[in-house]
């Protein structure tokens, strides 16, 4: 047998092999994906002791607009006896307005009654930092991306390429604008400047949840809000942090404001492990990534992010 064709059966099999493992680990993920859905049905409340403690909530990823599970979470930690404060760790670029709107409303209903530290990693921006005003006090690393106050309503035109196809398309409307989020119609100047008044009343929403949270004037928050996002260390020379840190630094905070004296005081999920859903999983993303490449796995991130989002395009 000659070395180029021992060479080449050796690759052959090796191809195979990897072929397998890689079918392999679609079933069993799919499979896990099935059982969790199942266990999902009997585990949706967050975790709760008999004794004093404070619930953790990770936001990792693009923030979704199904954000039920985690609000219905946080409103009943709100009215728990046990529950003495909440720790958030925000790991996102941003995402959906909807979705950020929904955590911001649950995250202030929390912080009017009981104490929130929110902690940032790589980023905190546009919808993340939206649903993170609220806390009483955020930290952020040096190095953290924050900021990016603003709102994008990205709209498809594909009429020219199809005209050049020799497709056209007529829409049948019962007003002017009704076909002026339709990627086949050709955007009008009228159907622009109506977009744009929805985005700048959106952004005008965040500006004031920003203003509010902060305490900063809405001429204040205006000047920075163009969209650019910030550093940590830029951020709190600008009043949109308040220390720079990591987790424990926003532990610490918790426990100082609960008079609490012991560092081993109890830090629990709001939502346990069992009960979330497969696509918040913290390896998700990464086993999608090995298995099916990087832009399948951002694809998925951003799943449901349909119409107007507040999100760090990097």
């Amino acid at each position: 047998m000659s070395a180029e064709l021992n060479l080449f059966l050796t690759n052959q099999v090796k191809h195979r092999q990897l072929l397998f493992w890689r079918i392999g680990a679609l079933i069993a993920f799919f499979g896990a994906v099935v059982i969790s859905m199942m266990g999902h049905r009997g585990s949706v409340g967050p975790n709760f002791s008999h004794k004093p403690h404070i619930v953790r909530l990770a936001i990792n990823g693009v923030v979704q607009n199904d954000v039920t599970q985690i609000v219905r979470a946080l409103k009943q930690a709100q009215g728990a006896p046990d529950v003495t404060g909440l720790l958030l760790v925000v790991d996102s670029p941003g995402g959906g307005v909807t979705g950020g709107e929904r955590l911001h409303d649950a995250v202030k209903r929390f912080a009017a009654v009981k104490p929130v530290s929110v902690s940032m990693g790589d980023m905190g921006a546009s919808a993340a930092y939206m649903l993170s005003v609220p806390a009483q006090h955020i930290v952020a690393l040096p190095s953290t991306l924050t900021g990016s106050i603003g709102v994008i309503f990205q709209r498809p035109d594909v009429s020219a390429g199809l005209g050049r196809l020799g497709i056209g398309v007529d829409a049948i409307t019962s007003g002017a604008m009704k076909d002026q989020t339709d990627p086949t119609s050709a955007l009008t100047p009228e159907g622009r400047q109506m977009l744009q008044g929805i985005v700048n009343d959106l952004f005008a929403q965040f500006v004031s949840m920003v203003a509010d949270g902060r305490h900063l004037t809405e001429e204040k928050v205006r000047s920075m809000a163009d969209g650019r996002a910030y550093t940590g260390r830029q951020a709190i020379s600008l009043g949109l942090v308040d220390e720079l840190g990591d987790e424990d630094a926003a532990r610490l905070w918790l426990r100082k404001r609960l008079n609490i004296g012991t560092s081993s005081y109890p830090v629990v999920p709001l939502i346990p492990e069992r009960s979330k859903r497969w696509y918040q999983w913290p390896g998700k993303k990464a086993l999608l990534t090995g298995l099916l490449g990087r832009s399948f796995s951002s694809a998925l991130d951003r799943e449901g992010l349909d119409g107007a989002v507040a999100i760090l395009q990097l």
